[in-house]
């Protein structure tokens, strides 16, 4: 992992290290500036005395008359100065000198011993930074000059806060398409990432309850106009045994489409109990059901049994209806293979159908979708292979369609097998 990892998925590093970083630039910049500030101040209120140095004194022939330390002495501005010279046998001496005559400007007025040019030109060079308004000043710019490289830093990172906030008010008005850009890999980004997974599973929802409310209606519509137009032909007369078998069937197809209807809608909900989950016998489910429609069981290739975990009465449901759907389309036998492959077991159901073709395997899983042509077959509203798809979902398998050799069709259910049947 590289050292900028930690940095980079945790968003309050960086914020503490902007902020961090401008009090440390501050800090210097204040601590410089109080020291130019305390040296500027020492130097106004001690006169600057030069280090003693030695004189010699000679007369008009050279012969020197006076040799010792010089030491000049303190004066006040004006008044000229004063050196005192010290033997080697302890005399002192005192040497005073005139005052300097004022220069002058080119129109003969005398310049300002502080003003350009003049004696103070070096003091006042850094006049921004004696006390007391030269050192607020340096603190206001230095401040404002951290605030300005700091500010991008912050912006920066609540631009996606704010990105995020907008979505999630567009999301509450009722446009479930609107996304979050995910960009970099910290808490925003993560934040990002699990509103969009959020948004696209609401999203999905919501359109497949609206698809499963309109084709609802219009599948109970068909029973419903069945029964009511038989009841008005009957003029109140005693119903025949057809009619009254006829009146039964569409009462049967109503209450398998209900329910496939509310099964459907708990197996969408993930949070809503369908049952226990146990160890279930996947040979013992498909042996009665093969003998419910008169199918073949083909388990010579498993061991004596194939256990999943499980909910025993949705796998029961998911391989009747495999097995309903065959028995629908296929005009020959319709053979069920129970094995076990690594780590997963496998129920096939082979018919002798017309098939399906490939560019629509995908689609007969999807709810009240059929084949063109077979919207009219007796039995069947077009959910039970997508039941048979939720139910391995929920089941962490998969059920796709696959060709029969010889013709047909040929329907696999695939689910992970449980630690004690994945024993070789």
């Amino acid at each position: 992992m590289s050292l900028t990892n930690p940095f980079s998925r945790r968003l309050y590093l960086r914020i503490w290290l902007a902020v961090v970083g401008g009090m440390a630039v501050l800090t210097l910049a204040v601590g410089w500036a109080w020291r130019m500030a305390e040296e500027q101040k020492a130097q106004t209120a001690q006169p600057f005395v030069p280090p003693s140095r030695e004189m010699v004194l000679r007369d008009p022939s050279g012969t020197e008359v006076l040799r010792g330390l010089s030491t000049r002495q303190p004066s006040q501005p004006g008044e000229g100065a004063e050196f005192q010279i010290e033997t080697e046998d302890g005399r002192v001496f005192s040497m005073q000198m005139a005052p300097r005559a004022p220069r002058m400007d080119r129109g003969d007025r005398p310049l300002r011993p502080g003003g350009p040019g003049g004696p103070g030109k070096q003091g006042d060079a850094a006049f921004w930074t004696r006390p007391p308004f030269g050192f607020l000043w340096l603190l206001g710019i230095v401040g404002v000059a951290v605030a300005i490289g700091v500010y991008p830093i912050i912006r920066r990172l609540t631009l996606r806060l704010e990105a995020l906030q907008r979505s999630v008010q567009k999301f509450g008005e009722g446009d479930l398409s609107v996304r979050v850009p995910e960009e970099g890999q910290d808490e925003v980004a993560d934040l990002a990432r699990q509103f969009n997974a959020a948004a696209a599973r609401v999203e999905t929802l919501v359109k497949s309850h609206k698809s499963l409310l309109a084709n609802a209606s219009h599948e109970l519509r068909s029973p419903l106009t069945r029964i009511r137009m038989g009841l008005e032909l009957m003029g109140g007369q005693q119903p025949s045994p057809a009619f009254r078998e006829e009146i039964l069937r569409n009462i049967a197809e109503l209450d398998q489409l209900v329910d496939e209807i509310l099964l459907a809608s708990r197996l969408d909900a993930r949070e809503a109990d369908v049952g226990t989950v146990e160890l279930v016998d996947l040979i013992g489910l498909a042996a009665e059901e093969c003998a419910r429609v008169d199918a073949d069981l083909d388990a010579s290739s498993s061991a004596d049994t194939v256990e999943v975990r499980g909910v025993a009465k949705l796998l029961r449901r998911a391989i009747r209806n495999l097995l309903e759907n065959a028995r629908r389309y296929s005009t020959g036998d319709i053979t069920v293979v129970v094995r076990r492959s690594p780590g997963h077991a496998e129920v096939r159901v082979y018919d002798r159908g017309p098939g399906v073709p490939a560019g629509q395997r995908e689609r007969i899983f999807e709810p009240f979708y059929r084949l063109p042509g077979a919207s009219e077959r007796s039995g069947g509203v077009g959910l039970g292979l997508s039941l048979v798809r939720s139910i391995a979902g929920r089941h962490n398998g998969t059920v796709h369609c696959e060709d029969r050799e010889g013709g047909g069709a040929c329907f696999v259910l695939r689910l992970p097998v449980s630690a004690a049947s994945a024993m070789p």
